[in-house]
């Protein structure tokens, strides 16, 4: 039996890999992951052994993981972000169930959530909640009840996925279920490409949400009733100014 190491990359850039993910793929036989991540580590990692494969084939490259380090080898499943926000570390550990003997390490990553939020400013300084777009394994029922949950609760929200060509229509119609019970000038940020070439970094207000373009790789940041622009920055206070020490 091997050993699996599931990896969180980073949002894109060699620089926000961590030095403990760089050792694991470093260590690693074969490197696993979807297409596009593979591609932010392959000229880094030449004489290693890639297995890549399209969207929406999560499964097929556990089970190809999972096999390899049963043959013996020392695997990487690679995910962008940390491996487990959105990405496969839950799923490998199910698929690995039956083999309580494997060795798994999961390796935290810096994610898209906190990631967008330093390009934006520091709009995670409080409480904030993360839901996802992506209708592909959550219906939009369930997100929409999510989506007023958290702005229900003052959460400051982040937004994955908020758009693909499948479903390009996805930030409007959340931004509408959350124009329902928050303010339309409720400060908004949008980070794309953190890390990547093409990075960039704009602010909106709720009101406008529903107008900004966005992928998948975008995230979308959303106020609450504390959040707001200092300097051409997206800030939510944490509260220091009510003790008096501001």
């Amino acid at each position: 039996m091997g050993k699996l190491f599931i990896v969180g990359l980073g949002p894109g850039g060699a620089l926000d890999t961590t030095p403990r993910a760089e050792a694991a793929l470093r260590e690693s036989q074969v490197i696993i992951g979807y297409t596009k991540y593979i591609d932010l580590v392959r000229d880094r990692f030449p004489g290693k052994e890639l297995i890549d494969s399209a969207m929406t084939t999560e499964v097929y490259r556990c089970h190809v993981a999972e096999g390899r380090v049963r043959m013996g080898q020392t695997v990487a499943m690679v995910c962008s972000g940390d491996a487990g926000v959105y990405g496969m570390a839950g799923l490998l550990l199910q698929i690995c169930a039956p083999y309580p003997q494997m060795e798994i390490e999961i390796i935290p990553g810096v994610t898209a959530a906190t990631a967008g939020a330093a390009l934006l400013g520091a709009p995670l300084t409080n409480d904030f909640a993360a839901v996802s777009l992506s209708t592909a394994l959550t219906s939009w029922e369930t997100i929409e009840r999510r989506l007023r949950a958290a702005a229900a609760g003052d959460f400051v929200i982040c937004l994955y996925n908020p758009a693909s060509r499948s479903r390009p229509d996805t930030l409007r119609r959340a931004a509408e279920v959350l124009l329902e019970i928050l303010p339309p000038q409720t400060p908004c940020g949008l980070a794309r490409n953190v890390s990547r070439e093409g990075e960039e970094s704009w602010l909106c207000p709720l009101g406008e949400l529903p107008g900004q373009r966005a992928d998948m790789f975008t995230t979308v940041l959303v106020g609450n009733s504390q959040t707001q622009i200092i300097n051409g920055r997206l800030v939510t206070p944490r509260g220091y100014e009510k003790k008096g020490e501001l």
